[in-house]
């Protein structure tokens, strides 16, 4: 599992894959998700302004990241 740091309270989601070199730019992300299963804590999300927070766990393309503050 990865540790993705947080300064925040919160990333979105688009923000997480743009940080992980997963897309290139938020605009890409809606259709990322449209084509790509992408878990959140092991429910399937397709929101990419979802907010995650420290703690969530994010399993996408066969990786998988942790949020830590």
């Amino acid at each position: 599992m990865i540790p993705v740091k947080i300064t925040t309270e919160y990333i979105e989601l688009q923000m997480l894959l743009k940080m992980q070199d997963i897309i290139t730019s938020g605009g890409q992300a809606k259709y990322f998700l449209q084509e790509n299963d992408v878990f959140v804590n092991g429910e399937l999300e397709n929101r990419r302004g979802k907010k995650l927070y420290p703690g969530d766990k994010i399993k996408v393309l066969n990786q998988e990241f942790i949020i830590q503050k």
